[in-house]
């Protein structure tokens, strides 16, 4: 009955992985090979080089890349490349080196954001597009399907805020019969023309590079659309483990490729096929065509679902490591702690994709501006991995990861000519959450500066004289600081300056610790009569509820104090960080503090 139960439990693993991590590279057939050969002549060596090219970029970039080398790479189970991060901190010496490491880790989560926006409107785009085969449909304009695609993409944005529990259960289902069709129509198209199947062997792809030249290294910018995504294996491994993801993938790899050996085989019966994936399904079984077309859109629509939730779930990663601003979040369970919904990112993401969608207006134009975010970040994890293993002396893995990390680079090197045709979108939308994140890091450590902190041990001198010979308020007073060692100038106000001390007085620290899980909350030893200092430890991927904590620890506190800082400045850049200070939630809001007991105390800074 274990067995049964546990194989069941496996089983749900793989669905859901389908579900929730192969949405976007399950998608990518949809456009890939539509989009390469707007660029190229459907010759017979093209479509034979093309395909090799396919089926060795999947297997060298996703399979070795991301399911065995980065996946064997994780704390507790938990990858990513902030996971990277920590795991490489803790082995380089220098200081120089860390900065390096975490400089690399902020470009990579940019770039994923940057990425994050492209996803959903190439994925809608195309498969939108593909109802210009209906007859009723084949007059429409092309303004009007881009009409359609921003409907699609506001609505999918809109139902953000209600959870995405109630509908993942069935994402699942949804791609296995999406990856089933895929496959069924690559067997049917091969078997018109079986030679197709040659493209296995890698001669042809380095025959089809050799004989084009520089036109073939600049079509590899488009042959890496077939592998976008891949790094949601590795990125997503945390929620779902490992060994699930890893048997998904093999069947989504063998959907994949028989696919694109269809694609391959229709195309040399039909040269004249432009949107290549729905005229094959069209022309072999057209009474499904319309299945399978909502079907796609479905497809579409869950690869665009699980890019938003990731983005999410990298933002709150940015928020609880100190990279971002403390930005509302929203838990939209209360069963599962990890659904989450921020408000701030989300409609950010909504207006970047409708400008991207007007900005190209066809998903084929859009194909331009997409893959160089996604070779960017293939790069930034290899160059991680390299780096890694050879810190932990695992030379063989060092040097198969050097080895991959060499086609990352002629990849994202092949992507650097899209950026005046529409590529410098990826760039732009990513530079906005890399400035945030550089202001709001430069910006928190000048404040942290400014501000004027008393030593613990001057503090107690301190208190200890005040608490003895001040009448004090009943009940208990939290105050909120990051290291009990320095004491912040609000504490201090309001103790010594204001008079303001309570019976009972207690230090609240909260503390993100390097694994991603994991909530513990207790009292330190006790610092002074009537002063203790009680530490919550969290994961950095915990979301808490700090009030319930405190409950059971069996604090019932009467106020709770925080500090504010009114930032002066005539500086432009520290003006901005201001804004963004002002326009984001405290650290009080977004542990969720009970907001009647809230005291906040203000220091005015020069910067």
């Amino acid at each position: 009955m274990i067995q049964k139960n546990s194989k069941a439990v496996f089983i749900k693993g793989i669905l859901k992985a389908l579900g929730l991590v192969f949405g976007d590279i399950g998608t990518s057939p949809i456009y890939t090979m539509t989009v390469v050969f707007l660029f190229l002549e459907k010759t017979y060596e093209n479509i034979i080089g093309i395909l090799s090219l396919i089926i060795w970029t999947i297997t060298l970039l996703v399979t070795i890349q991301f399911a065995w080398l980065a996946m064997s790479l994780s704390i507790r189970g938990e990858g990513g490349k902030i996971v990277l991060k920590e795991i490489l901190l803790p082995l380089v010496k220098s200081k120089r080196s860390a900065g390096i490491v975490s400089m690399i880790a902020i470009i990579g989560v940019s770039l994923l954001i940057g990425d994050g926006v492209i996803t959903p409107a190439i994925s809608i785009m195309s498969a939108v597009e593909g109802l210009d085969l209906i007859p009723s449909f084949e007059r429409i304009y092309q303004s009007e399907f881009v009409f359609i695609s921003v409907i699609i993409a506001i609505i999918l944005f809109y139902f953000q805020k209600k959870g995405t529990e109630k509908v993942a259960g069935a994402f699942g289902p949804i791609m296995f019969i999406w990856f089933i069709s895929l496959a069924f129509s690559g067997i049917v198209s091969i078997l018109y023309a079986p030679q197709i199947l040659l493209s296995i062997n890698p001669y042809y792809a380095f025959n089809f590079l050799i004989k084009n030249g520089l036109i073939g290294f600049i079509v590899l910018g488009e042959v890496i659309l077939c592998a976008t995504g891949g790094e949601a294996l590795y990125a997503d491994m945390g929620h779902l483990g490992s060994n699930p993801i890893r048997m998904a993938w093999i069947g989504v790899f063998i959907a994949l490729v028989l696919n694109y050996f269809g694609q391959g085989a229709y195309l040399l019966k039909h040269p004249e096929a432009k949107n290549i994936l729905f005229e094959m399904i069209f022309f072999h079984a057209q009474n499904l065509y319309i299945p399978f077309l909502l079907l796609s859109i479905i497809a579409t629509i869950i690869a665009s679902q699980a890019m938003i939730s990731g983005t999410f779930s990298i933002v709150y990663q940015g928020i609880t490591t100190r990279l971002m601003p403390m930005f509302k979040v929203d838990y939209t369970s209360e069963e599962k702690k990890s659904q989450i919904y921020i408000p701030s990112v989300n409609w950010f993401l909504l207006i970047a994709v409708i400008i991207i969608m007007l900005e190209f207006g066809k998903s084929s134009r859009l194909a331009t501006a997409y893959g160089l975010a996604v070779t960017g970040t293939m790069v930034l994890t290899g160059i991680l991995m390299v780096w890694i293993f050879y810190l932990k002396k695992k030379r063989l893995l060092a040097i198969i990861a050097l080895f991959i990390t060499a086609f990352d680079i002629i990849y994202f090197l092949a992507n650097l000519y899209k950026i005046p045709h529409g590529g410098y979108w990826s760039i732009l939308i990513s530079i906005i959450p890399f400035t945030m994140i550089m202001l709001y890091i430069k910006g928190q450590k000048k404040l942290y500066r400014m501000i004027d902190f008393m030593s613990l041990e001057e503090f107690l001198h301190k208190f200890k004289r005040v608490y003895n010979t001040t009448t004090k308020l009943k009940g208990t007073s939290l105050f909120l600081l990051k290291d009990v060692n320095v004491i912040p100038f609000y504490i201090t106000q309001t103790i010594f300056f204001h008079g303001i001390i309570y019976e009972d007085n207690i230090f609240v620290s909260i503390i993100k610790r390097d694994d991603p899980y994991g909530v513990t909350g207790y009292f330190r030893e006790n610092l002074s009569e009537g002063l203790r200092f009680f530490e919550i430890q969290m994961g950095y991927m915990e979301i808490i509820d700090v009030e319930e904590i405190l409950k059971e620890a069996g604090i019932e506190e009467r106020v709770v104090f925080y500090g504010l800082e009114d930032i002066v400045t005539n500086n432009i850049i520290w003006k901005l960080f201001a804004f963004i200070k002002k326009i984001t939630p405290t650290f009080i809001q977004f542990y969720k503090f009970p907001p009647k007991k809230l005291h906040g105390v203000f220091t005015k800074v020069w910067l």
